[in-house]
């Protein structure tokens, strides 16, 4: 049987590599020599990549601190799925900074594809590994359910992938919509955390 551990070391550090992913896609804003519009509204690529970046970046903290919320304790296995998470969202600021430097050709298109395809498949292996951990009747069981918005975004970003060889920005189209449609928390974990914190009140 494996040791349960705290989860507070784990949330202390997936936030401070988080930190330093945003950090990092920052310092690649770089300003233009020239003091005039033109000359800013050439780097229009390298922010619309920084802002979606950033958008996707954001989701998985925020949808990450909601499962940790969800959850009670972790294990080792745990631990490892959890860094295999940060490894590919650490690729994310190379794929953007990539693509935004060659114009949103097609191989960077899809390269930045896989690195959005990386972590929500590692995302997806984290939430199993927790389910595992805490069982099926648990509240963390509750608040995942089937995850049918994980498994449509997968299937998406394999489109997107596909799509770069026909047109690219067919593809920067699924990125957003899929940023889109996690940009708001999960309403599910939302719920039954809410749910949870009334019931401990009433005991």
């Amino acid at each position: 049987m494996e040791r349960i551990l705290e989860k507070q070391r784990l949330e202390a550090f997936s936030d401070g590599v988080i930190a330093i992913i945003i950090t990092i896609m920052v310092l690649e804003l770089k300003p233009p020599h020239e003091a005039s519009f033109s000359a800013l509204a050439q780097l229009a690529p390298v922010f619309f990549s920084y802002v979606l970046s950033f958008a996707y970046i954001a989701i998985y903290w925020n949808n990450h601190h909601h499962l940790l919320q969800a959850a009670s304790h972790v294990t080792g296995r745990v631990l490892w799925a959890n860094v295999h998470l940060l490894f590919w969202l650490s690729l994310i600021p190379f794929a953007s900074a990539w693509m935004a430097e060659n114009h949103f050709a097609g191989a960077t298109v899809a390269v930045y594809g896989a690195a959005l395809l990386a972590p929500a498949i590692a995302y997806f292996i984290l939430s199993r590994m927790l389910l595992k951990t805490h069982g099926p009747e648990s509240t963390l069981a509750r608040a995942i359910g089937a995850d049918v918005k994980g498994k449509i975004s997968v299937l998406l970003y394999l489109l997107a992938i596909g799509l770069t060889f026909i047109d690219p920005r067919l593809s920067l189209a699924i990125y957003v919509l899929v940023a889109l449609k996690w940009l708001a928390p999960d309403p599910r974990i939302e719920r039954v955390l809410t749910e949870k914190r009334r019931s401990e009140r009433q005991r």
